[in-house]
């Protein structure tokens, strides 16, 4: 199996769980097989949530003020988790 794993501020669509059908923003890799996510809404950034990569759809966007944040400080704030998911819900909504 190759599954590709996606970018720390890359958006994924959830397939599995409470969540499915949500869009959430990887914040962090732990290995080849899980990622940490958060959405800024329900999903903050102290309540990230550890995801397996099976469960997960990659978009093709990736945001490039929380990887900065991330790079920069170790953090990112709720409200550019909640940006980085609006803007690509307004990109999709747009191409659509």
């Amino acid at each position: 199996m190759n599954q590709k794993i996606p970018q720390v501020g890359q958006i994924v669509k959830i397939l599995r769980g409470r969540d499915a059908g949500q869009i959430a923003v990887v914040i962090a890799v732990e290995d080849n097989r899980f990622v940490y996510i958060a959405d800024g809404y329900k999903r903050k950034f102290d309540g990230r949530k550890k995801k397996n990569l099976l469960h997960l759809e990659p978009q093709p966007m990736i945001s490039s003020e929380v990887v900065n944040s991330l790079n920069e400080v170790g953090r990112v704030t709720n409200g550019k988790l909640r940006y980085a998911v609006q803007q690509f819900l307004n990109v999709g909504e747009v191409q659509s």
